[in-house]
């Protein structure tokens, strides 16, 4: 069974599952169960100077059936005094010692970061985030991602905490800025021990049409709040793998943003990141869910033949290229499955209205000059299938079936992701030549003007 333990920036955990700053480690209550439960981490709710929190606090985009795509919160760092939380911090790391105890941290002057961290240390904790990524409330004083959108500014915060502590920094960064690199590195020099990233994304969830108010709704009026949530996911996975093929960073990275199961998990893990932290789908659905995470990340480290987590952590970042780094002479067309047809055309209307006009019907006229024996066959295969239904076969009904001129098809996936048939649609590998051939070597060489465009690649 693999090892599911890590040691991050010095601090060891039991696994690499663990509780992002928020709601769910808001009490040392909550944080003791979620151990309980099996959780191997828990970054604590920002400890700052006393603040006052609004009512409301949360809205949400759904999709279709899917409550909570996305959420937004507009609440601030704890409202629980200091000394109550350190007091709780210290007896969670007294009661459980193999787990990580982080605590996040927002202050302003360098006065109080010295104090703060001297009781920090006091607690027994294992390390501090510095949040410098909430991007409301906070940020308007001068905090949060008003910090991490100003290099110089992180990298002298961060200089005066790790002058002031013992303890691993972790500084938290913020997705609200058009480059991840260069917080990344002003955090690295300013001596941080590692990163964590994303926090939430600066945004308005919706409007109520009723009132005309923004959501969630504070007395009729509202602002923008923090996105988070399995919609962030993909904007969250392309920062942390920036950060973790940069050649100069080198830092170890906690990836965050969208994971609620142990598939989330692993392709953070796969790009860079050393352990994850988790909030909305713990908010959604409770601390257990890291029991099937624990035991799905077993499982396929198992399948895989990974005596460790240790030995994923990267493995997809030599794959994360460039643009013009990719192969042009790969190409892929799509392939229909006449039998698993349902006739539902999503594809064809997709296709035609969405993308490369390359799926057509039986009926339709071709292109003049493009080839169609699919049509012959798509013609075929709907005769045939009417011939079963006069014979009497009331499962089935009769209905057209698309086909796919490949000459015109470029690959581009979209009827394969709005096929509602798993295995109907596939795309199939057709070379344009054996060789490879990149953007990159085509400006190297004096080819990067195409004058017949895709026709001269084919």
């Amino acid at each position: 069974m693999a090892d599911l333990s890590i040691d991050f920036a010095g601090i060891k955990s039991p696994n690499p599952f663990w509780l992002a700053s928020a709601p769910p480690t808001n009490s040392g209550e909550q944080v003791m169960r979620a151990f309980d439960a099996g959780w191997g981490g828990a970054v604590w709710k920002t400890l700052g100077q006393p603040i006052v929190n609004v009512s409301s606090r949360l809205g949400s985009v759904d999709l279709a059936d899917r409550r909570m795509m996305g959420l937004n919160n507009i609440e601030l760092i704890t409202d629980r005094s200091l000394a109550v939380n350190l007091k709780e911090i210290a007896e969670v790391k007294r009661r459980y010692p193999e787990h990580a105890v982080i605590v996040s941290l927002m202050f302003d002057t360098r006065e109080e970061w010295r104090d703060i961290l001297k009781r920090c240390e006091d607690t027994g904790c294992d390390g501090v985030e510095l949040n410098f990524g909430c991007p409301h409330g906070m940020c308007e004083r001068g905090m949060g991602s008003a910090v991490g959108q100003e290099p110089k500014v992180l990298k002298r915060l961060v200089s005066w905490v790790k002058e002031d502590t013992r303890l691993p920094v972790i500084v938290k960064l913020t997705p609200n800025v058009s480059e991840i690199l260069e917080p990344g590195m002003a955090a690295k020099e300013g001596g941080a021990t590692a990163v964590s990233l994303i926090n939430t994304i600066k945004s308005i969830v919706g409007v109520d049409l009723d009132s005309l108010s923004p959501l969630p709704s504070v007395a009729g009026s509202s602002s923008h709040g923090g996105y988070c949530g399995p919609a962030v996911k993909p904007i969250a996975l392309r920062m942390v793998a920036e950060l973790a093929r940069a050649r100069d960073f080198g830092l170890p990275i906690s990836g965050i943003g969208g994971i609620g199961n142990w598939r989330d998990a692993a392709e953070f893990l796969a790009l860079g990141a050393k352990s994850v932290q988790v909030c909305t789908a713990v908010m959604h659905y409770g601390y257990r869910i890291v029991e099937d995470m624990i035991e799905g990340l077993s499982e396929f480290l198992d399948e895989k033949g990974m005596r460790s987590v240790d030995e994923l952590v990267g493995l997809a970042v030599p794959h994360f290229k460039e643009w013009g780094e990719l192969d042009l002479n790969y190409h892929v067309v799509a392939k229909i499955d006449t039998e698993s047809c349902i006739g539902c055309l999503r594809c064809h209307v997709s296709c035609w209205d969405g993308a490369h006009q390359c799926i057509h019907l039986p009926g339709q006229d071709p292109i003049e000059g493009h080839r169609a024996p699919m049509a012959e066959e798509a013609k075929r295969i709907a005769a045939q299938r009417q011939q079963k239904i006069d014979a009497g076969d009331t499962t089935l009904e009769p209905f057209r079936v698309p086909w796919v001129d490949e000459t015109e098809c470029v690959g581009c996936n979209l009827c394969w992701l709005v096929c509602p048939v798993e295995g109907c649609i596939s795309m199939v590998e057709q070379r344009r030549a054996p060789e490879v051939d990149t953007w990159d070597t085509r400006v190297r060489e004096g080819r990067d003007f195409v004058p017949g465009g895709l026709d001269e690649l084919r």
